[in-house]
């Protein structure tokens, strides 16, 4: 003899998922109760397929109903379970030709400086640039660019969060400098850091850009993987002081992208602080940290030395005020960013031409 529907889903009504707290039947779980060939069939619909509790609701289904009308009434293989099907995974930075992280092996070598001025002169050479400051502990670039207290605005579509980036000088940027106080230090556990990261590739609206600069924290670590995890990465440029104590980080960040495991090519070393030459004495040139080391491990490890730039104080002049000395024509200094920008975008294709796009990383751990 049958039993009645309204029965069979007032006996479910005890069914709780673990999660919501609601009972299957009023939270609409339970989508259909019927008899076929005189056995009973019970649909379950779940909100998403990845539910952790898809199994204990269903064994939970058979014990319930066979507790209340008898063992034989439902029988294992007879409780369907329909789930959504996965939304198709949206693609990342369709619209960017090229993705080049700067990184460097130890801080305070002027990577930043070299970010914030390379997207500049790459910019003024008439390539549409973007630029993530993605060294969350010390944000500069607001401050390089002049937008320090600036809000980027966002949008919803289908769905999805965008972040417009500020755009000055020609360049879209986006940086947690953006989201905190400049006087606050950003204290932030690795997955926080990595997830902001994340935030920035994903979530800002790039539109099209024939570079995408990534300007990395010192060393190597979570941010860095995260980064090759995100997105295929076209090349890394590597920025390092000339004496040897940095040079030997340098060699440890070549390593690490060059390694089988994350396999992104290094597009050669940009010398930062090469010499220092007085604005008053502009002939001479003074060694402060070493006379071209960069360019001696460039020539032993087989990677292009991109660009010596040196000390001057307009250089960091230019950084304070919000107007990177690569805006200034004819400026000396400005002049080092300019060529320094033809290397990367010369290393670019050929880097291009001669191998294989780069693959985002996949790292597994047994």
């Amino acid at each position: 003899m049958e039993i009645q529907k309204e029965k069979i889903l007032e006996a479910m009504k005890l069914i709780r998922h673990p999660e919501t707290k609601e009972d299957i039947v009023s939270s609409g779980m339970v989508s259909d109760v019927q008899y076929r060939e005189g056995e009973l069939w019970i649909g379950l619909q779940f909100s998403r397929a990845n539910d952790p509790f898809i199994q204990s609701i269903k064994k939970a289904c058979m014990r319930t109903v066979n507790s209340a009308f008898g063992e034989e009434t439902l029988k294992p293989g007879h409780i369907q379970v329909l789930v959504p099907e996965p939304p198709p995974k949206r693609e990342i930075l369709p619209d960017v030709k090229n993705i080049v992280a700067i990184a460097s092996g130890k801080g305070g070598v002027g990577k930043s400086t070299v970010a914030a001025n390379l997207a500049v002169a790459l910019a003024q050479s008439g390539s549409r640039v973007g630029l993530i400051d993605a060294d969350v502990y010390g944000p500069s670039i607001p401050k390089m660019f002049g937008v320090e207290g600036e809000r980027p605005s966002a949008r919803t579509e289908e769905g999805v969060e965008w972040i417009t980036p500020i755009e000055k000088h020609g360049v879209k940027l986006l940086s947690v400098g953006f989201f905190v106080k400049p006087e606050d230090a950003v204290i932030w556990r690795g997955p926080m850091a990595t997830s902001a990261l994340k935030q920035l590739i994903t979530q800002g609206d790039w539109g099209e850009l024939d570079y995408l600069l990534i300007d990395l924290p010192p060393g190597t670590g979570d941010v860095h993987l995260t980064m090759v995890q995100e997105v295929p990465v076209t090349g890394v440029v590597i920025v390092s002081t000339p004496q040897e104590v940095a040079l030997a980080d340098v060699i440890k960040g070549i390593n690490m992208f060059a390694g089988e495991k994350i396999n992104v090519p290094v597009l050669g070393i940009v010398e930062n602080m090469s010499w220092f030459t007085p604005e008053e004495l502009p002939d001479n040139r003074y060694y402060i940290f070493g006379k071209e080391g960069c360019k001696n491990l460039a020539e032993e490890m087989g990677i292009a030395l991109l660009g010596q730039v040196p000390i001057v104080q307009g250089i960091r002049e230019s950084g304070d005020s919000g107007m990177p000395v690569a805006l200034s024509a004819g400026n000396p200094s400005g002049e080092a960013f300019r060529l320094l920008s033809q290397a990367v975008e010369n290393a670019v294709i050929a880097r291009n031409s001669e191998l294989e796009p780069t693959q985002k990383v996949e790292i597994t751990t047994k």
